[in-house]
């Protein structure tokens, strides 16, 4: 695992997690790693008739403030899966 700056205070898998849950509110999210890099599954309802940028659009976009500016707590998502329910 790699050393990532932050200053973000907390779990930053727990705070990945609440970001997609609160907008995919049926979501099941697996969140995976640290460093700065982590991995997640994602499976929801909206995903379905969505192609997979459109599901990772909306995955994405839940945790873009985890992913904003130098000291951000996730610096990359190394792997993104989204399955619809």
């Amino acid at each position: 695992m790699s050393h990532h700056p932050t200053d973000f205070e907390g779990s930053v898998l727990d705070a990945l997690r609440a970001s997609i849950v609160e907008k995919l509110p049926d979501a099941e999210v697996e969140a995976n790693g640290g460093g700065g890099h982590f991995t997640l599954r994602v499976v929801s309802s909206a995903f379905a008739g969505k192609s997979m940028v459109e599901c990772h659009r909306l995955v994405l976009s839940s945790i873009a403030h985890l992913m904003k500016g130098d000291r951000a707590p996730v610096h990359a998502i190394d792997s993104l899966v989204t399955k619809a329910r």
